[in-house]
C-alpha cells in the first residue's frame, strides 16, 4: 500500500500495480482497493490505480462531513496529480461510478472515459434501503467463517459463485478483533449516508450527459436492485456507443471476474490503446 497526503492533511491509501494503460479504479461505498482484486489477474498491459476513500481501508478517518462524493472526487484528482497523470479512463463500482460521473462534469479534462459497475443516473430506492440496513454496523457474527455464512444467506440474487467467494469477501471487508468482528471503515460513514439518504435525490442525468463525447461502458448485475434494466436501457439509448454487459446470477454488485464483465472491461480499455 502507498499513501499520499490530500490538501486537508488526510493520508489517503492507494495501490499502484501493473504496467501499461493507467486505469483509475474507484470502489463502492463501504469498500476499498480490494474491490478490484478479482479483476486484476484478467487484465494485461494495464496499470491499475486503486484508491481507499478517506474513512475506508487504510486511509485516515476524517469525519462524516468529509464522506461525500465531491470530496472523494477531489481526492481522486489529487491522487492523479500525485502520480503525474492527466486524463485517464475510470472504472467505478457503485459509489465509484457516481464519483466518476461527478469528475466528468467538474474536471472533464481528467476523465478519458468511464466504465460503470452497476450504477447509473437513477438509483432505485429499494437498493438504497438495503444499504441503509447494514452501513456503519458491525456484524453480530464472531468469525470470518460465520460472517461469510451470513453473507451467503442474506445476499439475494447471487448464484454460481466461485468456491469460497463469500469467505474472501468477509476477509476483505471485516477485521477480526478480541471484541469480535468489526467493519474496516469509519462507522461515521453511516451518518454521512443517512444525510444523503434522507435528502432529496438529485437529478443525475446531466452527469451522465457529460460523458456524451467519451467512451462509456456499463456492467449490470442481472438481479440488481440498485440499477434497473429500464434505466440501463435508457443509458444505452442516450449513449449509442456505450458498451453494455449484463452479468447473470449477480445482484449488486458484480465482482468483475465474470466473463461478461471481463469482456466489457477489456473492450472499454482497448479504446485507449
Amino acid at each position: 500500500m502507498e499513501f499520499f497526503t490530500a490538501d486537508d492533511g488526510a493520508k489517503i491509501a492507494f495501490r499502484d500495480t501493473g504496467n501499461g494503460q493507467p486505469l483509475l479504479c474507484l470502489a463502492g461505498l463501504t469498500r476499498n482497493a480490494t474491490d478490484f482484486d478479482y479483476l486484476a489477474p484478467h487484465l494485461d498491459g494495464v496499470r491499475m490505480i486503486c484508491m481507499d476513500y478517506r474513512g475506508r481501508g487504510a486511509s485516515d478517518w476524517t469525519g462524516a462531513e468529509t464522506y461525500n462524493v465531491p470530496r472523494e472526487a477531489q481526492d481522486a484528482i489529487q491522487l492523479l496529480d500525485h502520480l503525474g497523470l492527466g486524463a485517464v479512463p475510470i472504472l467505478g463500482t457503485s459509489r465509484g461510478g457516481l464519483v466518476g460521473m461527478g469528475l466528468a462534469v467538474g474536471t472533464p479534462d481528467r476523465v478519458a472515459g468511464l466504465c460503470l459497475n452497476d450504477i447509473g443516473p437513477v438509483i432505485e430506492r429499494g437498493g438504497l434501503e438495503r444499504i441503509f440496513d447494514y452501513v456503519g454496523r458491525n456484524p453480530s457474527s464472531g468469525s470470518y467463517e460465520s460472517v461469510a455464512a451470513s453473507m451467503e444467506r442474506m445476499m439475494d440474487g447471487f448464484a454460481n459463485l466461485p468456491e469460497g467467494r463469500w469467505l474472501e469477501e468477509a476477509r476483505k471487508h471485516y477485521v477480526e478483533t478480541p471484541e469480535g468482528m468489526k467493519i474496516n471503515y469509519d462507522p461515521a460513514l453511516r451518518d454521512a449516508f443517512l444525510e444523503a439518504f434522507n435528502g432529496e435525490q438529485p437529478d443525475l442525468w446531466p452527469l451522465f450527459a457529460a460523458l456524451a463525447d467519451k467512451p462509456v461502458a456499463l456492467i449490470r448485475g442481472a438481479n440488481s436492485d440498485l440499477l434497473s434494466a429500464e434505466v440501463a436501457a435508457d443509458m444505452a439509448k442516450r449513449h449509442p456507443g456505450m458498451i453494455h454487459a449484463e452479468v447473470p446470477d449477480r445482484a449488486h454488485i458484480p465482482f468483475l471476474d465474470e466473463p461478461e464483465a471481463i469482456e466489457a472491461i477489456r473492450a472499454f480499455i482497448k479504446q485507449f490503446a
